[in-house]
């Protein structure tokens, strides 16, 4: 079952996980899901960004709170 959430948790949770390394899940689209540890580097008030540690395709990038409450971007816990 899937637990309830809103945008203020998920800001919340961001907050505390910045600075911190962490494991990633993003689905880029069609069918392309990249699996990444990054830091998360800065916190606005709608958007957060990250900076992958890992080697992947990605650079740099930021990803707004409404990305993690969809499921574009999900935080694996280890």
């Amino acid at each position: 079952m899937k637990r309830n959430t809103n945008i203020a948790d998920i800001k919340d949770k961001v907050e505390k996980l910045k600075g911190q390394n962490i494991s990633l899940k993003i689905n880029k689209g069609r069918n392309k899901i990249v699996a990444l540890t990054a830091i998360i580097d800065q916190v606005y008030p709608s958007m957060f960004i990250i900076n992958p540690t890992s080697q992947v395709s990605l650079d740099r990038k930021s990803y707004s709170y409404s990305d993690v409450l969809c499921g574009d971007v999900k935080f694996v816990e280890e």
